[in-house]
């Protein structure tokens, strides 16, 4: 089962009085800590719906590897509008997607594990009786979402999706913790700093020098969907000239094409993958899955209890 994470981060964050995701929790953003709390939960497929300061938000993440897309009426719609750009996007893509909004950074990779073993349609964390995020939805759901009116939010459409939501309760407060205003980040800022040593594992391949990681893996998985190099290229906001030194250095190293090209006709230029292209993409996807499970076990058996004792 592949599973997305959509993160929407459009709106103005006129309550904060400065702009929330690209506020420091310890070193790095609010986004890019909760980009990190879904890849730790093993997610590579991550979606970030952008508006207000787009291009500077771009900017920010550019080096994690997520898709962008952008909700260009943000200051004129809701935060539903923004997660229907973002499931609109993801149904046929993925089994399942984990909704949050940016402002909450500090949910666990654990929680989202417990979630997804679950195997339910629709599941919100609980703790101390308190609904939070993210928020587990199956993708049979999301046309069913989609066609609400949008009168009552996400909450309602998916009140109205025929589905019961499953409230599963957990031991993690950061599912509840947002960032709207001053005294909600320096709430924040504090519980950061009591949290939880863990480990993060970044899979490559190299010979002599790494020829292929994560990013890589983002860029030829979204050619495979879009059907084109340069929309690739925008969604994840890197040159059009970088991604081919990429994919051709890669070729180069695999002593195989992964990339077909065809140019010009009435619909332009398409590109897609090889079959052999594809094949590497199912077996990199199933090795970073499996090491990183197995990383989890191996780190409690050599840290646990003793570097968060």
């Amino acid at each position: 089962m592949q599973t997305g994470a959509l993160i929407v981060a459009a709106g103005k964050s006129s309550r904060m009085g400065d702009f929330k995701p690209m506020l420091q929790l310890g070193s790095i953003s609010i986004a890019q800590r909760v980009i990190n709390n879904f890849r730790q939960a093993g997610i590579s497929k991550v979606v970030v719906v952008t508006g207000y300061h787009a291009d500077v938000l771009e900017c920010h993440l550019a080096s994690n590897n997520v898709v962008f897309l952008r909700n260009e009426n943000y200051a004129n719609t809701h935060m539903f509008d923004s997660v229907r750009i973002g499931l609109e996007y993801l149904k046929d893509k993925v089994d399942t997607v984990l909704f949050t909004p940016v402002d909450v950074p500090l949910f666990t990779a654990q929680t989202v594990t417990q979630m997804l073993s679950l195997g339910r349609p629709l599941v919100t964390p609980v703790c101390n009786g308190n609904p939070g995020h993210p928020i587990l939805i199956r993708s049979t759901l999301i046309d069913s979402i989609l066609s609400d009116d949008g009168k009552s939010g996400l909450k309602g459409a998916v009140d109205n999706c025929g589905e019961p939501m499953y409230y599963l309760n957990v031991k993690d407060p950061g599912i509840i913790h947002d960032a709207d205003t001053p005294e909600d980040y320096a709430e924040l800022l504090r519980i950061h700093n009591q949290s939880l040593i863990r480990s993060e594992i970044h899979i490559q391949l190299a010979r002599e020098k790494v020829f292929f990681d994560e990013k890589l893996y983002s860029l030829l998985t979204l050619i495979h969907e879009t059907g084109s190099v340069r929309d690739a290229c925008e969604r994840m906001h890197i040159s059009y000239s970088t991604s081919w030194n990429l994919i051709h250095t890669l070729e180069s190293q695999l002593h195989e094409p992964l990339i077909i090209r065809s140019q010009g006709g009435t619909r332009g230029s398409h590109s897609e993958l090889t079959p052999y292209g594809e094949e590497f993409l199912k077996r990199y996807a199933r090795f970073s899955e499996e090491t990183r499970s197995c990383s989890k076990k191996i780190f409690e058996e050599c840290f646990g209890g003793f570097l968060n004792a």
